[in-house]
């Protein structure tokens, strides 16, 4: 296990810095000043533009202005802003922490929904629930995550009103932004109207996150299902069978342990495909995380937070599916053992 780690840490750092390497570049191409990309400081700021050339070595060769960038990103000295003038790094800390709530609850809503169905068609394979529950799954995997976005806001927002348009919180809470989750500043708050910004941000909450469960709920009823379905032909659950074991017994004890290995593998996948949903998402509900931060730096041609948004999201996808790699090698050593013929 400490050697399968290791490789996987040494391969995710290698990574990362390929994504620095790719900054650089990418700070060089974009057109005008290559300083101004980088730090977000104008030519016509005289004495703060001067020492930006100081600091980042634009006198001296690639290697030395790759080595002040490398230095400068690892200090959370990201650049500022060129429409705000805000520093990057301090905007992204919160922004994060908005995309992750939204992560979070998808995921666990997914895991919690899609685990449970995708089992429970298996057994009834080829009935009716199974045929209902599989060419539901099926439809709605089909369906653009920005025209259903589009569709949910619509009904249940502009029809029903049930859900606000836009936003996290009402801002008559004046509930300060701290981690950037709005359920975790509100619980930290000293608010006397707790309570009532803690429902009204439920309300904003429920209808992003149920858009965007959609695509990885049905990936995971699909893949529960072929699991499971695998599992039940296996010769220990006829075993299991034989020896009187009831059904709920074999499901709990033999049949969900073994099919949530595939699942688990699963995970970084329907992570990285949730990632590229919620920066739309995000935008069409005017969410404050980083997607939509990442999508208005793109309009307003403002490099230095676009490059910061792209290396953060990179960086998090690359972390969760190393946590799940590692996850999955230790509950399952059989993993491990076939790569590396691990003892």
């Amino acid at each position: 296990m400490i050697r399968y780690s290791l490789r996987r840490l040494i391969l995710l750092l290698t990574t990362l810095w390929l994504l620095t390497v790719l900054m650089f570049v990418l700070h060089q191409l974009f057109p005008g000043d290559t300083l101004t990309n980088m730090s977000g400081i104008r030519f016509s700021d005289g004495a703060a533009y001067q020492l930006a050339q100081q600091r980042y070595a634009m006198s001296h060769s690639w290697f030395s202005q790759y080595g002040q960038f490398l230095q400068a990103l690892l200090h959370g000295d990201w650049g500022q802003s060129l429409v705000t003038q805000r520093a990057v790094f301090t905007d992204i800390m919160p922004q994060l922490g908005a995309t992750l709530e939204l992560t979070v609850l998808t995921m666990s809503l997914s895991m919690l929904v899609g685990v449970p169905l995708g089992m429970y068609a298996a057994v009834q394979q080829r009935g009716p629930l199974d045929r209902l529950i599989m060419g539901v799954s099926l439809s709605a995997y089909s369906v653009p995550a920005f025209w259903l976005a589009q569709l949910a806001l619509l009904l249940f927002a502009v029809k029903l009103g049930w859900a606000p348009i836009s936003g996290q919180l009402n801002p008559l809470f004046n509930i300060t932004p701290h981690s950037g989750s709005v359920l975790l500043d509100i619980l930290l708050s000293d608010s006397p109207n707790r309570g009532a910004a803690f429902i009204d941000a439920l309300q904003h909450l429920w209808l992003p996150v149920v858009v965007l469960t959609i695509i990885p709920l049905t990936l995971l009823i699909r893949i529960t299902r072929n699991a499971t379905l695998d599992v039940l032909q296996q010769n220990y659950i006829r075993a299991a069978r034989s020896r009187g074991l009831s059904d709920r017994r074999i499901m709990v004890k033999h049949v969900m342990p073994n099919a949530m290995q595939v699942v688990v593998r699963q995970l970084g996948m329907q992570f990285s495909l949730l990632m590229s949903n919620i920066i739309i998402i995000e935008t069409i509900f005017n969410w404050p995380g980083i997607g939509s931060s990442l999508i208005k730096s793109i309009y307003e041609r403002d490099y230095p937070v676009m490059l910061g948004g792209l290396f953060t999201l990179a960086a998090l996808i690359l972390l969760v599916d190393v946590a799940v790699e590692l996850y999955h090698a230790w509950r399952y050593p059989q993993v491990r053992k076939e790569l590396y013929a691990d003892r």
